[in-house]
This record gives C-alpha cells, structure tokens and sequence, in this order.
C-alpha cells in the first residue's frame, strides 16, 4: 500500500508536456507599397482655373518653383501657393523677372540668366461684395 500512494505522488509531480505551436509561415509583407516606393506626395494643382475659394485654400503644392504667386496668393516656405482672400482663381502665363538674391530663384533657375522665362501664375481676383446690409447705429 505504501508504494501504490507513492507512485502517485511521482506522478502528481511529473511535469507536463506541453507542445508550442510554431508559426508554419513567415508574415507577409504588404505588396501595395514594396520597399523604395514612398507614398506618394500628390503634389501640384489642388484648384483648377475659375473656381472659387476661400481665404486660406492650398492653391498649389510644389517642389521647384513650376507655378508662382500673383495677385492675393500668397508663397509658403516650401513653396505651396495659397489663396489671401475670398475670389476666383485666374491663371496666366507670363514672362517673369526673378529676383535672384532669393534662394529658391537660385536653385531653380541657375544658369538661365539672360533668357525670357515664362511661366504660369496663380491670381485669385476678389468678387465685389454686395450692398445688401446695412449699418445701424446702436441706440
């Protein structure tokens, strides 16, 4: 009787083995954006010409100078053209005269010096407001 009670104490304290499932394949990588390919910036037109916009609005976003700023656009640090002021969009090709003690100018148009550039400007050209409302002197 007393080793049948100790035999089972030996098996009260056996240790159990347990298994550990392994993955059986690697995880997969996402196909839609491989390695080297960035997400894209989407930079250039945000607003076609003859739309309305609001003070505020991202007219252009841009890397080199392709597009400049006009009448009410205003030019951001990295170049994005935005609009000053409630109107139209209007662009335009004409020939420009850069400043060249700016550095953007510099980067940009290096060695062209002399030549006739041309190139597109964005205007937003504010609508006349309406003499619906009236000032009322408070009493």
């Amino acid at each position: 009787m007393n080793t049948n009670i100790i035999t089972r104490l030996n098996q009260a304290f056996v240790p159990f083995l347990t298994s550990v499932r392994n993955a059986s394949k690697k995880t997969g990588g996402s196909s839609r954006n491989p390695p080297k390919h960035p997400r894209p910036k989407h930079r250039g037109w945000k607003v076609q010409d003859g739309h309305h916009v609001s003070a505020g609005t991202i007219l252009v976003t841009q890397r080199t100078t392709r597009f400049h700023p006009g009448l009410n656009v205003g030019f951001g640090k990295n170049g994005t053209l935005f609009a000053m002021e409630h109107g139209k969009v209007y662009v335009s090709c004409e020939k420009i005269d850069p400043n060249w003690d700016h550095t953007w100018v510099q980067r940009c148009y290096a060695g062209r010096e002399g030549q006739i550039i041309y190139k597109k400007f964005f205007n937003v050209v504010p609508e006349p407001q309406h003499q619906r409302f009236k000032l009322v002197d408070e009493v």
